[in-house]
């Protein structure tokens, strides 16, 4: 099932799901169905059993009557993950360092800005004074459930859903903060772009495929943890010229690895927090220091496309 928000043609707020180019309306469906994603993640069993009980439903809307919105909104927070080798190698050389012994051995996060959540064809503002905005090309997992202390081999169960995550950033800014050693900071914060849908786990398993170290090619090392992999194609493109073509399976760390890491030493993971993949190999611009495409200008369209998830597309203002 393929899950969106949106606003109706009276500009509420509702949500629902996809059933080709139009779109169901959950609370059309049954006044028993909420009307905002984080309630229904939060009840998902629940309510999955509602619609279940409904039978065939009749799209309420088209694509073209709604404005889709992040699918959701409101995460309760967000965790972005470093889980591609050739993009660590890439930046890090763009950087003029290394890649740490560190990040072989466990996955590296940072927590972004949870508040500042942007969808699909929403303008995004290049800030004040930025010579360098960039884009990244990543996958995002939504968690389903409370947990804490989560297993690799559990991860699957706390897993609600799959959308494209743009981590929009400030290389000029970025570059500049991130010689203080503790992460960052301003360079990030302004934008997350997550859409056009939340795919839920069911229906991304067709994807799924055992671990191969084939998938690893020269010069990336292959993962000590060999948990399975998404088979699927990630590309972006800027002013409709493709920038980025990559896979998933390339991922170094999977998202059972990186819940483990998240939820360790008694945390608790929540319903409703995103983990994001970190940025596939070429994904960015930084990568190859804005040889493919210069740094984006107002008037720029970016679209971000997973296979079996959707484009997720925003201009640059």
């Amino acid at each position: 099932m393929k899950l969106v928000s949106f606003l109706n043609k009276v500009q509420e707020s509702r949500i629902g799901w996809l059933q080709g180019e139009s779109v169901v309306d959950m609370r059309l469906a049954s006044e028993k169905l909420p009307t905002d994603m984080l309630t229904f993640i939060d009840n998902h069993e629940d309510y999955f059993q509602i619609i279940k009980s409904l039978g065939a439903v009749e799209p309420h809307y088209t694509l073209d009557e709604v404005k889709l919105l992040a699918p959701l909104p409101n995460p309760r927070s967000i965790r972005d993950y470093v889980g591609f080798e050739m993009h660590m190698l890439n930046a890090s050389r763009s950087f003029g360092h290394t890649v740490g012994e560190a990040w072989y051995q466990m996955p590296i996060f940072y927590f972004t800005n949870h508040h500042n959540v942007f969808g699909p064809n929403d303008e995004i503002k290049r800030p004040a004074g930025e010579a360098k905005l960039d884009i990244e090309l990543e996958m995002a997992c939504i968690i389903g459930k409370k947990g804490t202390n989560i297993k690799i081999e559990e991860a699957k169960d706390f897993i609600f859903g799959y959308t494209i995550f743009n981590d929009w950033t400030a290389r000029a800014t970025q570059r500049v903060e991130m010689t203080v050693p503790l992460g960052p900071h301003k360079g990030k914060d302004f934008a997350n772009a997550f859409g056009p849908c939340i795919v839920t786990a069911d229906e991304f398993e067709q994807y799924e495929v055992p671990f191969s170290e084939s998938y690893f090619e020269s010069p990336l090392k292959v993962p000590m943890v060999p948990d399975a992999r998404f088979d699927v194609k990630m590309t972006s493109r800027i002013n409709g010229v493709t920038v980025c073509e990559g896979n998933y399976k390339t991922v170094h760390h999977s998202f059972g690895q990186m819940l483990e890491r998240a939820s360790e030493n008694d945390v608790n993971i929540m319903p409703g927090d995103i983990l994001g993949s970190g940025t596939v190999g070429w994904g960015s611009l930084i990568e190859n220091n804005f040889s493919v495409h210069r740094p984006l200008e107002p008037g720029d369209v970016v679209e971000l496309e997973i296979e079996g998830i959707g484009i997720l597309r925003n201009k640059v203002v």
